[in-house]
């Protein structure tokens, strides 16, 4: 018998619900991308310090401070610097910290820029030592060294650069050295978006594509983004999909419903591994349980579980860690339907 298609998660593993792109998404996300600071919703206090920092440097006809974007993915960190070189009337040029893994590749870019220009560089904690080296005098003294010949003959000669601002973004932040972080003049950290942005997001993105979305239907979905935008037009897309199917020219509430029923989504937002998550460590009463026994019990990674999951899960106050371990709250053992305590004789009789 044929599986319900409706009824069939779309998505089930973490992907869906984590703020990192797709390999598919990056037509898409430029599609909705604002093209100027006006139209980028929410990190308020974010935009309006960006906007000082842009509008002071095009006053004195200098070059913008050093950016350092931190955060969890698919909160806006590579929009926001689109949106610095347009204000500044600039060219971004793109790389990744993994994709410089020699520094004959960083000084390739460095020597292609032009005065003013933005050199932005995603998961920049992930830069090899030997590179991070040769930025530090590209980013204070806009210059580098570059070594020729080998052996005996080696000689070094220094190249300038033309002052740039490099931008760069990160979900890791502890992990950059301190010398590197000192070398940014703007360093923002930017949040979890709250529902109300997120109503605004879904809207805007939904005309973009042209479908109308009913208010109620915005707020269910926004309430299952996980406070991030990434994820909220992730739903969108599925949703609008459905819509098409079901021959609708706008996405109503049932739709909305109906179509995070597909994804496995909850009315509380939660996935089905969320719930998994919540189950495994409700099993433990009021014994705290480990994140390897958890990862175990659901069948995911523990970095998986710490990085994805469990982000959202205490935030919305659901889990708790502490130092023994991890323990459901009330709010989570109601949303499972589990009374307290039960679930522990269980746990250390299996």
């Amino acid at each position: 018998m044929a599986p319900d298609r409706e009824r069939t998660p779309i998505v089930t593993d973490g992907q869906f619900i984590s703020g990192v792109p797709s390999p598919d998404e990056t037509r898409f996300e430029l599609s909705l991308r604002p093209s100027r600071f006006e139209e980028f919703v929410g990190q308020g206090q974010v935009k309006e310090n960006l906007q000082v920092y842009i509008q002071a440097a095009r006053q004195r006809d200098d070059v913008l401070d050093h950016v350092l974007f931190s955060g969890p993915p698919g909160l806006g960190k590579t929009t926001l610097s689109h949106l610095i070189a347009d204000a500044l009337n600039t060219h971004l040029h793109a790389s990744t910290g993994p994709a410089l893994d020699r520094p004959a590749d960083l000084v390739g870019i460095l020597t292609n820029l032009q005065r003013g220009d933005v050199l932005f560089i995603d998961e920049v904690h992930r830069l090899g030592p030997a590179v991070e080296e040769y930025l530090y005098a590209a980013m204070e003294d806009f210059r580098v060294d570059v070594i020729i010949d080998a052996g005996p003959s080696a000689r070094s000669i220094s190249l300038d650069v033309p002052p740039f601002t490099l931008v760069g973004a990160t979900t890791r932040e502890g992990l950059l050295t301190r010398a590197f972080r000192a070398r940014f003049g703007v360093v923002e950290r930017l949040e979890f978006y709250p529902a109300d942005d997120l109503v605004q997001i879904i809207l805007r993105s939904a005309g973009i594509l042209g479908i109308p979305v009913e208010p109620d239907a915005a707020a269910l979905m926004a309430g299952c983004a996980r406070g991030t935008p990434r994820v909220a037009n992730r739903i969108l897309r599925r949703v609008r999909d459905l819509a098409q199917v079901k021959e609708s020219d706008r996405i109503t509430l049932e739709i909305a419903r109906r179509g995070l029923g597909m994804l496995g989504i909850d009315e509380h937002g939660l996935c089905e591994l969320d719930r998994q998550v919540l189950r495994a460590v409700a099993r433990g009463g009021a014994t705290p349980v480990g994140v390897k026994t958890v990862a175990v019990t659901v069948g995911e990674t523990e970095d998986t579980i710490e990085e994805v999951y469990e982000p959202y899960l205490i935030r919305e106050g659901y889990l708790q860690k502490t130092p023994r371990g991890r323990i459901v709250t009330p709010a989570a053992r109601r949303v499972l339907g589990t009374p307290p305590g039960e679930g522990q004789t269980r746990l250390f009789s299996e």
